[in-house]
């Protein structure tokens, strides 16, 4: 495992992933900075708050089960909750299985882990399909890997901070609006398709219209009406264009 971490350091797609995860650094740190006050916040030990931080690491969950477990809602809606904000991840694992499926298990599980949302997207915007050689496989891995763990650094330096400082940070500085606006570039970055640009603006309709739910359900609502809205619109025909006539020779 030792080699192969330092095969992938040395190689030149591994600093490449490194620099172009630091680009968007800023507005994973304010995501994370205010995940950690907020888990504080909220009532968790700094023992808790680490190891969700450690362990979940996954921001917009931690974020809807933050508000969740302060209220005492009961482990049902929780679990559920984080299950479907993070149903993406199932559609972010197919997509990458044709990539990843000639490794060993632990390191699919351990790719898993590290892989989120900017990660996933740098990647695939890179690499458009999975290589079949394999110096075109370790250079893949080794962008993922440089993007996976720049992006798993920041995440947890500001995330940690944010633990420690936490009672000391007013309220006032605004944290929430910070992590807001890093949400917002994060779903922004994604929305690169008319589909997902149509679902992302369904689920911000059904979010404010079910807002009176309890529990924060209203979010639940936003991710069914996106993915049934998506289901449907993936089956409808596709319109192409006739080809023209050919004239007779």
């Amino acid at each position: 495992m030792t080699q192969r971490l330092l095969a992938w350091w040395r190689h030149p797609e591994f600093q490449l992933g490194l620099r172009e995860m630091a680009a968007v650094s800023p507005g994973l740190a304010a995501w994370g900075l205010m995940t950690g006050v907020a888990m504080v916040k909220s009532g968790m030990s700094p023992v808790e708050a680490v190891a969700m931080s450690l362990l979940v690491f996954a921001g917009s969950s931690q974020l809807a089960a933050i508000p969740l477990i302060a209220a005492g809602a009961p482990i049902w809606v929780i679990w559920a909750t984080a299950f479907c904000v993070n149903l993406r991840f199932v559609v972010f694992s197919a997509h990458m299985r044709p990539y990843l499926m000639h490794l060993p298990l632990r390191w699919r599980l351990f790719n898993g882990y590290l892989t989120a949302d900017l990660s996933y997207v740098m990647f695939t915007k890179r690499f458009h399909h999975p290589a079949t050689d394999v110096v075109g496989q370790r250079a893949q891995l080794a962008y993922l890997g440089g993007g996976s763990l720049f992006n798993w650094c920041s995440w947890q330096f500001a995330s940690l901070l944010g633990i420690a400082l936490a009672e000391s940070i007013p309220s006032q500085w605004g944290l929430g609006f910070a992590g807001i606006l890093a949400l917002l570039g994060v779903g922004c970055s994604l929305a690169s398709s008319n589909l997902r640009r149509v679902s992302a603006g369904v689920a911000a309709m059904a979010a404010v219209a079910a807002f009176a739910l309890p529990f924060k359900l209203n979010i639940v609502a936003a991710i069914a009406a996106a993915v049934a809205l998506c289901l449907m619109m993936e089956q409808l025909p596709i319109a192409r264009p006739t080809p023209p006539a050919k004239r007779p020779p």
